[in-house]
Protein backbone atom coordinates (compact mmCIF):
# COMPACT_ATOMS: atom_id res chain seq x y z
CA UNK A 1 0.00 0.00 0.00
CA UNK A 2 2.86 2.29 0.54
CA UNK A 3 3.66 2.11 -3.17
CA UNK A 4 0.06 2.96 -3.91
CA UNK A 5 0.28 5.90 -1.48
CA UNK A 6 3.43 7.05 -3.28
CA UNK A 7 1.57 6.99 -6.62
CA UNK A 8 -1.32 8.89 -5.07
CA UNK A 9 1.11 11.37 -3.51
CA UNK A 10 2.91 11.81 -6.84
CA UNK A 11 -0.41 12.26 -8.62
CA UNK A 12 -1.54 14.76 -6.00
CA UNK A 13 1.75 16.63 -6.31
CA UNK A 14 1.42 16.69 -10.12
CA UNK A 15 -2.18 17.88 -9.83
CA UNK A 16 -1.09 20.56 -7.37
CA UNK A 17 1.73 21.70 -9.68
CA UNK A 18 -0.67 21.71 -12.62
CA UNK A 19 -3.19 23.76 -10.62
CA UNK A 20 -0.44 26.23 -9.63
CA UNK A 21 0.54 26.65 -13.29
CA UNK A 22 -3.07 27.14 -14.36
CA UNK A 23 -3.63 29.63 -11.54
CA UNK A 24 -0.49 31.48 -12.53
CA UNK A 25 -1.61 31.60 -16.17
CA UNK A 26 -5.07 32.73 -15.10
CA UNK A 27 -3.58 35.47 -12.91
CA UNK A 28 -1.39 36.61 -15.78
CA UNK A 29 -4.39 36.69 -18.14
CA UNK A 30 -6.45 38.54 -15.53
CA UNK A 31 -3.71 41.14 -15.07
CA UNK A 32 -3.49 41.65 -18.82
CA UNK A 33 -7.28 41.94 -19.13
CA UNK A 34 -7.40 44.41 -16.22
CA UNK A 35 -4.64 46.46 -17.82
CA UNK A 36 -6.50 46.52 -21.14
CA UNK A 37 -9.70 47.49 -19.36
CA UNK A 38 -7.92 50.30 -17.51
CA UNK A 39 -6.44 51.61 -20.76
CA UNK A 40 -9.85 51.52 -22.45
CA UNK A 41 -11.43 53.28 -19.47
CA UNK A 42 -8.77 56.01 -19.55
CA UNK A 43 -9.28 56.47 -23.29
CA UNK A 44 -13.07 56.66 -22.89
CA UNK A 45 -12.78 59.11 -19.99
CA UNK A 46 -10.42 61.27 -22.02
CA UNK A 47 -12.80 61.28 -25.00
CA UNK A 48 -15.71 62.16 -22.70
CA UNK A 49 -13.74 64.99 -21.12
CA UNK A 50 -12.76 66.38 -24.51
CA UNK A 51 -16.33 66.27 -25.81
CA UNK A 52 -17.68 67.82 -22.60
CA UNK A 53 -15.15 70.66 -22.84
CA UNK A 54 -16.11 71.22 -26.46
CA UNK A 55 -19.81 71.28 -25.58
CA UNK A 56 -19.31 73.79 -22.77
CA UNK A 57 -17.07 75.94 -24.96
CA UNK A 58 -19.79 75.99 -27.61
CA UNK A 59 -22.36 77.02 -25.01
CA UNK A 60 -20.20 79.90 -23.86
CA UNK A 61 -18.98 81.12 -27.23
CA UNK A 62 -21.54 80.53 -29.94
CA UNK A 63 -24.28 78.62 -28.19
CA UNK A 64 -26.88 80.87 -29.78
CA UNK A 65 -29.29 78.10 -30.57
CA UNK A 66 -29.54 76.85 -27.01
CA UNK A 67 -30.00 80.33 -25.56
CA UNK A 68 -32.28 81.27 -28.42
CA UNK A 69 -34.72 78.45 -27.78
CA UNK A 70 -34.58 78.80 -24.00
CA UNK A 71 -34.97 82.59 -24.10
CA UNK A 72 -37.76 82.38 -26.70
CA UNK A 73 -39.81 79.85 -24.76
CA UNK A 74 -39.29 81.67 -21.46
CA UNK A 75 -40.27 84.98 -23.09
CA UNK A 76 -43.51 83.49 -24.43
CA UNK A 77 -44.46 81.59 -21.27
CA UNK A 78 -43.08 83.85 -18.51
CA UNK A 79 -42.34 87.01 -20.48
CA UNK A 80 -43.71 89.49 -17.97
CA UNK A 81 -41.31 88.29 -15.31
CA UNK A 82 -38.29 89.07 -17.51
CA UNK A 83 -36.62 85.71 -16.97
CA UNK A 84 -35.60 85.58 -20.63
CA UNK A 85 -33.65 88.80 -20.09
CA UNK A 86 -31.69 87.22 -17.24
CA UNK A 87 -30.90 84.21 -19.45
CA UNK A 88 -29.45 86.51 -22.09
CA UNK A 89 -27.43 88.44 -19.49
CA UNK A 90 -29.52 91.61 -19.35
CA UNK A 91 -30.02 91.96 -15.60
CA UNK A 92 -31.14 95.60 -15.62
CA UNK A 93 -33.83 94.97 -18.23
CA UNK A 94 -34.95 91.80 -16.45
CA UNK A 95 -35.36 93.66 -13.17
CA UNK A 96 -37.31 96.43 -14.93
CA UNK A 97 -39.72 93.90 -16.43
CA UNK A 98 -40.10 92.05 -13.13
CA UNK A 99 -40.78 95.21 -11.09
CA UNK A 100 -43.24 96.65 -13.64
CA UNK A 101 -45.04 93.32 -13.82
CA UNK A 102 -45.39 92.99 -10.05
CA UNK A 103 -46.17 96.63 -9.26
CA UNK A 104 -48.39 96.95 -12.31
CA UNK A 105 -51.14 94.97 -10.61
CA UNK A 106 -51.67 97.93 -8.29
CA UNK A 107 -52.58 100.02 -11.35
CA UNK A 108 -55.40 97.75 -12.57
CA UNK A 109 -52.90 95.41 -14.22
CA UNK A 110 -52.43 97.53 -17.35
CA UNK A 111 -48.63 97.92 -16.99
CA UNK A 112 -48.37 94.20 -16.23
CA UNK A 113 -50.31 93.28 -19.37
CA UNK A 114 -48.08 95.54 -21.46
CA UNK A 115 -44.94 93.93 -20.06
CA UNK A 116 -46.37 90.45 -20.71
CA UNK A 117 -47.17 91.56 -24.28
CA UNK A 118 -43.58 92.78 -24.71
CA UNK A 119 -42.35 89.40 -23.48
CA UNK A 120 -44.61 87.56 -25.92
CA UNK A 121 -43.45 89.70 -28.86
CA UNK A 122 -39.80 89.27 -27.90
CA UNK A 123 -40.25 85.50 -27.59
CA UNK A 124 -41.73 85.29 -31.05
CA UNK A 125 -38.94 87.47 -32.43
CA UNK A 126 -36.28 85.31 -30.77
CA UNK A 127 -37.67 82.08 -32.18
CA UNK A 128 -38.18 83.41 -35.71
CA UNK A 129 -34.65 84.73 -36.12
CA UNK A 130 -31.92 82.49 -37.52
CA UNK A 131 -29.37 81.20 -35.03
CA UNK A 132 -26.63 83.42 -36.43
CA UNK A 133 -28.84 86.51 -36.52
CA UNK A 134 -30.02 85.88 -32.94
CA UNK A 135 -26.47 85.41 -31.70
CA UNK A 136 -25.18 88.52 -33.47
CA UNK A 137 -28.10 90.68 -32.32
CA UNK A 138 -28.76 89.63 -28.73
CA UNK A 139 -25.65 87.86 -27.48
CA UNK A 140 -22.74 89.47 -29.33
CA UNK A 141 -24.47 92.75 -30.21
CA UNK A 142 -25.98 93.24 -26.74
CA UNK A 143 -29.31 94.61 -28.00
CA UNK A 144 -31.54 94.40 -24.89
CA UNK A 145 -34.95 95.38 -26.31
CA UNK A 146 -36.70 94.09 -29.43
Amino acid sequence: MSEENKDLGDKAEEAFDSAKEKASEFASDAKEAASDFADDAKKTASEFTDSAKEAFDNLGNAGGENKKILAGILAIVLGGLGIHKFVLGYQKEGIIMLVVSILGWFLCGIPSMLVWLVGLVEGIMYLTKSDEEFYNTYQAGNKPWF
